[in-house]
């Protein structure tokens, strides 16, 4: 009886393959798309918002028309589009992938600048603008990743268009750095760490010369060298911070304190340029 019914079992199954395999397939409607119409959709489809969509389209246009700018634009707005669904991992890779294949691409200059923006916005975070934490109060591995992808765009392409806007964003990116520097000095000397402290706030004013930070870390310097019974040392501190910063809040408790340098950035990234083929 168990035999029969394993035959049973088994003959339902090769009936239900057979039936599945006599199925149509299901259809794809972008399968004959042209390469302009699956570009005008994908940008259709990215300008709503629907980055998923935008990227299997684009995707689809990549494979099925490989050779040629279409090809090349279509990799470019993968990685914008991943950039803006805030998918860091895969927006770096598309990145990478792009500047490995065309090195000497026309455009090449825009995905450096690109891969500066992805670790630029992860070092901002979006949290960060609702509940007003300075970012700077987070590790700092996507600050130094993001000034290093900035210098690299502007060295290789001094005269591109993205340069200026690069060497600013670098400019903020230092004074995040510096800032750091000053969070961790400030840690150090709340816990009583007052050497450690001191070390760490003179590092900020030796490397950072322009930095806004350089001020308070002249300060944590003072108090710092005051709390070790180093008169010196901290009347060197405290001219410095004098000479520089004549109207410090630190000076005058009464100063009225000046909204945080680092809530200014509100540029919205721009979308890679569409090329005379995509136009």
């Amino acid at each position: 009886m168990q035999k029969k019914l394993s035959v049973l079992v088994a003959a339902c199954a090769l009936v239900g393959l057979s039936a599945c395999s006599m199925l149509p397939e299901r259809s794809d409607d972008t399968k004959n798309w042209s390469a302009e119409k699956l570009y005008a959709e994908a940008r259709e489809e990215m300008n709503g918002g629907h980055y998923e969509s935008a990227i299997k389209l684009f995707e689809r246009l990549e494979s099925n028309y490989p050779f040629g700018t279409y090809a090349n634009q279509a990799q470019m707005e993968i990685a914008y589009a991943h950039y803006k669904a805030q998918d860091q991992a895969e927006a770096l890779a598309a990145v990478e992938r792009f500047i490995k294949l065309h090195p000497n691409h026309p455009q090449v200059d825009y995905m450096y600048y690109l891969r500066g923006l992805i670790n630029f916005n992860d070092q901002l975070g979006f949290l960060s603008f609702i509940y007003s934490q300075d970012p700077t109060e987070r590790d700092p591995k996507a600050t130094r990743e993001a000034f290093a992808a900035f210098k690299v765009l502007v060295d290789k392409f001094p005269n591109s268009k993205y340069a200026p806007d690069s060497i600013a964003r670098m400019s903020y990116l230092v004074n995040a750095m510096a800032q750091y520097e000053v969070h961790v000095a400030n840690y150090y000397y709340r816990r009583g760490a007052y050497l450690a402290a001191a070390n760490r706030a003179q590092l900020a004013v030796q490397e950072y010369t322009d930095a806004p930070a350089r001020e308070e870390a002249l300060f944590i310097m003072t108090r710092s060298y005051d709390k070790l019974g180093m008169p010196v040392l901290r009347d060197d501190a405290q001219r410095v911070l004098t000479l520089n910063y004549p109207n410090s809040r630190f000076l005058n408790p009464n100063a009225r304190a000046e909204a945080p340098w680092w809530q200014f950035w509100s540029k919205a990234a721009p979308r890679p340029s569409p090329s005379d083929a995509a136009k």
